[in-house]
């Protein structure tokens, strides 16, 4: 019966805030709305300039490809490659091709020319990646033994068929959307209370620390249900995208999360006095398990003491295991790693939770 007041006089403190309810509704619509048409990470628009030294029916014709391609935009053809530099050092411009002299010639004679291809790397994976387009419309125009091989090809793709980027970062926006919200007002919440003075009043009573410190989560898991459901509404309305897999798990590792992130804010709570350093101490988290996580980036290309970081990386595990679920459609077998594992950090955190707070402090 006193969790129940407990829980009761938390939902309490939410509503008469007049921040935060606007905050739970706004925060996860907003993530949803925005952030799947940004941030994608395939490299587009990639500012070319040409310059011709052949001016052949051959070398326009290499010309027009790549005006043709989506990735690039074409700046328009240089008289020479120093004009050409100076605008890439103007970063009005990404890649110079330069067609060599006597292109068609050599083309028509059975050689391959040399093309050079000159990239700004300052943005290393822009650079990289439009050098490597570029290359691929250069070769296919001047071997067309190549060019009728990759017309031969075909490509059979089992998961987001489309290859539909939303498809792919839509489940990381739900970890990100429940790290915010579940994590950052949970440390604020007790933190809270001892810059008020209210938690002394907790403390003279007969409450038990496990009673409170449940009393702090509950509302949160409540929350996070709220927030999965708008999020899979959001993204089946906005962007006809839905889960392939079992719904069902989707909140299974949605609340095995929210127990981690919950119990991690009061274990941050319990340790601070102001809730400046509750902030800084959460923010700081927060992004190293964000980053270190493979939602950006695979997690099997950083380096092996990075990686290693992993194994004790909730986040990482509920990436893999959402993006199993919700777009190859994998079953409850296919992620029984990820959900022990979850489970398993989750109580270990819950219980330091219960252990760190000091009800006579």
């Amino acid at each position: 019966m006193t969790l129940k007041y407990l829980i009761q006089k938390e939902f309490l403190q939410i509503r008469r805030n007049a921040f935060l309810p606007r905050l739970i509704i706004v925060f996860p619509i907003m993530v949803m709305c925005v952030l799947p048409w940004i941030m994608n990470q395939e490299v587009k628009n990639i500012v070319v300039d040409v310059v011709d030294n052949d001016r052949s029916a051959l070398s326009q014709r290499l010309v027009h490809d790549i005006e043709a391609s989506k990735y690039f935009i074409f700046n328009g053809q240089k008289a020479n490659y120093e004009q050409a530099l100076q605008e890439v050092q103007q970063s009005l411009a990404d890649i110079i091709l330069v067609i060599p002299r006597h292109y068609s010639r050599d083309l028509v004679a059975g050689r391959q020319p040399q093309v050079l291809i000159a990239a700004n790397a300052v943005n290393g994976t822009k650079g990289a990646m439009g050098s490597a387009y570029l290359s691929q419309i250069v070769t296919s125009h001047s071997n067309p033994s190549v060019a009728a091989i990759q017309s031969r090809l075909q490509t059979l793709n089992l998961y987001n068929k489309h290859q539909n980027y939303k498809l792919y970062m839509i489940p990381a926006l739900l970890a990100i959307v429940m790290m915010l919200l579940c994590g950052f007002l949970p440390a604020l919440n007790i933190v809270g209370e001892k810059e008020s003075g209210t938690i002394e009043q907790i403390n003279v009573t007969p409450v038990s620390k496990w009673s409170f410190i449940l009393a702090k989560l509950i509302p949160y898991w409540i929350i996070a249900l709220f927030v999965i459901v708008v999020c899979l509404l959001l993204s089946w309305l906005v962007y006809g995208i839905t889960c392939q897999g079992p719904v069902a798990l989707v909140f299974v590792l949605a609340m095995l999360l929210a127990l981690f992130w919950s119990s991690f804010g009061l274990v941050i709570s319990n340790y601070s006095d102001t809730m400046q350093q509750a902030i800084f101490v959460m923010w700081f988290f927060v992004v190293m398990m964000l980053l270190l996580s493979g939602l950006f980036t695979p997690a099997r290309s950083m380096p092996d003491w990075a990686y290693a970081t992993t194994y004790v990386n909730p986040m990482h595990y509920f990436i893999d295991a959402i993006r199993t679920v919700f777009i190859r459609g994998g079953g409850l077998s296919s992620i029984l790693h990820q959900l022990a594992a979850l489970a398993g950090i989750g109580l270990l955190m819950a219980t330091w939770a219960i252990a760190s707070y000091k009800k006579n402090s």
